[in-house]
């Protein structure tokens, strides 16, 4: 029996619909400008010998703070627990039926691995997929251990993998602040000078690639920078696998799969907020009153926010929980099961997109943060637009299809069996 016949957690994919709307919110400005622009709305100016941030419009810039308190890292974090349980999920469902569940999930994550470089290649430096590959790989080896020694093993590397990186780049966001000030020292000067100008380095560069078409676009990059993904995974593979571990254990206690009590999902919520939230905003309030210094926000968004982002990451998937039998009960609730159902599709096609808009129409280094959320919308009204009407004809999305017929290596029926067919 293939996955397809088993019950879907129906929790699972309404969670799933909301996280994947949610990165919409975040992906975007990475879309719609250089790299730079997912770290502050501020454009970095060549001044004299020097540089200099000049601040975005006030609209944008209060764009950029509530993205920041919202989505900005907490979206991530949920999609990665998420796909930590679903993990889990298929192993389970594939033995269940009597097969290796280890050696298909393993097969799943290097089909995986493909689609995430080839997303990389075609359309977008921003993917996921092959570090969601590489650090899967990792949580298979791990799954064996007890659920307590996953936790504590996974909160130990993921704090200390933010304090480290942390610490590490607080020498350059003290001589930012103090360049700020007027206070900063030569060396501080010169250390600032040099990694404002990588930064200004790779922001011409992605200005001059977007230019490009989407065949010289993948020229490029397989000649220019083809271990980028490679990169993503050094960079972020401390923040990746401990949540992904503890979305494993989420899955095996219940809370995954809507099992825990409301009580329990009250307190989840209450603690992921009543810590969270106090920290997102007063990063935002920070960073907003200093015009979101790029060097700080690189440190800040990697590093110093995890705390807050696991916090209310877990506290936006308790208020999932508890909102779900009234969601299900509505229009809304069954298109965001629908579009979770068909994330990897969503994602993969909100990159096309995207790319079409920014890089062939012309918008690209054009649209603040504010006009931005207008293609937010756009794409969410989509994404819950056209997943359910697609559901009711096929089986799963386009690319999960295909993901799944790779790994069974067959065609797996694709189109429902209308009644009396």
């Amino acid at each position: 029996m293939t996955m397809e016949g088993r019950e879907r957690i129906i929790s699972l994919d309404l969670v799933r619909g909301f996280a994947v709307l949610g990165i919409v919110a975040v992906n975007v400005a990475g879309f719609a400008g250089p790299r730079l622009a997912t770290l502050t709305p501020a454009h970095l100016v060549v001044q004299g010998a020097g540089f200099a941030y000049a601040p975005a419009a006030p609209l944008d810039e209060a764009v950029f703070a509530a993205i920041l308190v919202l989505f900005e890292g907490k979206m991530r974090a949920l999609f990665t627990m998420l796909f930590g349980a679903s993990m889990l999920l298929f192993i389970e469902r594939a033995e269940a039926a009597g097969r290796n569940g280890l050696a298909l999930q393993a097969r799943r994550l290097g089909w995986l691995a493909l689609f995430g470089y080839l997303h990389y290649v075609l359309l977008w430096w921003g993917d996921i997929l092959f570090l969601y590959a590489a650090c899967g790989f990792v949580a298979l080896g791990l799954c064996v251990f007890s659920n307590r020694a996953l936790v504590i093993g996974a909160l130990a590397g993921y704090l200390l993998w933010a304090v480290m990186g942390g610490l590490g780049g607080l020498p350059l966001v003290l001589a930012e602040e103090h360049m700020r000030l007027g206070i900063a020292g030569a060396s501080e000067a010169a250390k600032l000078k040099a990694a404002l100008a990588d930064s200004m380095t790779m922001l011409r560069g992605d200005v001059a690639q977007a230019h490009l078409g989407f065949v010289a676009m993948a020229h490029d990059k397989l000649v220019n920078a083809p271990g980028w993904p490679f990169v993503m995974i050094f960079a972020s593979f401390g923040e990746t696998l401990p949540l992904m571990l503890i979305g494993m254990v989420l899955y095996r206690i219940g809370f995954a799969q809507g099992l825990a009590s409301r009580r329990v999902l009250w307190g989840v919520a209450a603690l992921g907020l009543g810590l969270g939230l106090p920290m997102a905003l007063g990063m935002a309030w920070w960073a907003w009153a200093r015009h979101f210094p790029p060097v700080a926000m690189g440190e800040l968004m990697a590093d110093w926010a995890a705390p807050q982002h696991l916090l209310l990451a877990l506290a936006y998937y308790a208020l999932m929980l508890l909102a779900a039998p009234c969601l299900l009960r509505g229009r809304l609730g069954v298109r965001l099961v629908a579009a979770g159902r068909m994330a990897f599709s969503n994602y993969i096609l909100t990159s096309v997109a995207l790319s079409v808009l920014f890089y062939r129409v012309g918008l690209f280094g054009r649209m603040g943060d504010g006009a931005q959320m207008l293609v937010v919308l756009a794409v969410w009204i989509a994404m819950l637009g056209w997943s359910k009407p697609w559901l009711e004809y096929f089986r799963q999305g386009p690319l999960e299809w295909l993901w799944r017929s790779l790994v069974e290596r067959r065609a797996l029926p694709f189109k429902k069996v209308t009644p009396g067919a």
